[in-house]
């Protein structure tokens, strides 16, 4: 089970409207197809991407520029958010 938090909802929605705004609609639509197939290995394996910075999180790159954060809780995941690579985040 995927558990979306808002802050999820919220900064995937913010990447699929930059890449919409500044690129193509291909490059959106390949982001969404790379987070869905990142979302249905996560289903099989919770642990397939590595430990992040900040405990009980972990970090996928889904693209150079984006990564997701998640956690495991119990036989869910939860998605924690969605962060720009470029940036300086605590993740």
């Amino acid at each position: 089970m995927i558990i979306w938090s808002d802050e999820a909802k919220i900064t995937y929605d913010d990447i699929i409207d930059y890449l919409l705004k500044e690129w193509h609609i291909e490059i959106a639509i390949d982001f969404e197809d790379k987070t869905n197939d990142l979302l249905d290995h996560l289903k099989i394996n919770k642990k397939l991407c590595p430990p992040s910075k900040v405990k009980k999180l972990r970090k996928c790159v889904i693209h150079k520029n984006a990564s997701l954060i998640y956690r495991v809780k119990s036989n869910a995941i939860e998605l924690v958010t969605f962060v720009d690579n470029r940036t300086n985040h605590n993740y």
